[in-house]
């Protein structure tokens, strides 16, 4: 069982660069692994860290105003390559949602298969999300899946966000696909022995 999602309320972690691409996700070196597990060390790898190693200070992942379960980005999150890898670092970082005005769909969907929940708001609601952000770094959004509402705590405004209405279900209820066949086994099961001849 993964772990269920229902309502979030987090400060945010602003990243107000458009057409951020898988390979600036997770670089393309550090995909030899085949688990899930240690991939967010390396989230944005290139642009937390110098050659040496050493945390660039002026990244926001390196600057300790900023943090939270939620990332809010610029406009086509995830473009490139459909490396499933990027999803599992955001996921392992431990960011539950990632809020853009637009998603590359392969990457959205690896978000959703990997329990992100990837909120697409419009342009205008994005840009006073970074503003609110930028004022004040301990603005929380809320984000109610089961409303599919996401709300600035700052100003009080809200938007509507589309989902998939399985994603939706197995984020609720915390399966993955194999988990949601293995849930509805007996309805299978029932609907086969009906059509039996």
């Amino acid at each position: 069982m993964k772990t269920k999602f229902n309502s979030i309320t987090s400060t945010c972690v602003p990243l107000p660069l458009e057409n951020v691409d898988t390979d600036q996700i997770i670089p393309a070196r550090f995909l030899k692994a085949t688990t899930r597990e240690g991939f967010g060390e390396h989230l944005f790898r290139d642009w937390r860290y110098d050659k040496e190693g050493n945390p660039i200070e002026s990244f926001v992942l390196n600057d300790p105003t900023y943090g939270g379960q939620i990332l809010v980005a610029g406009k086509n999150f995830g473009s490139g390559s459909s490396r499933e890898h990027a999803a599992w670092a955001i996921a392992d970082y431990g960011f539950r949602v990632v809020v853009s005005s637009f998603f590359a769909d392969i990457h959205k969907s690896n978000e959703l298969n990997n329990f992100v929940l990837p909120v697409v708001v419009t342009e205008a609601f994005l840009a006073e999300l970074f503003d609110s952000i930028a004022r004040d770094p301990k603005t929380e959004i809320e984000v109610d899946l089961p409303a599919q509402t996401i709300t600035n705590k700052a100003t009080g405004k809200s938007e509507r966000f589309e989902i998939d209405a399985y994603k939706k279900d197995c984020l609720i209820n915390g399966l993955d696909d194999i988990d949601y066949l293995l849930a509805n086994q007996s309805k299978i099961e029932a609907f086969e022995a009906a059509r039996e001849v």
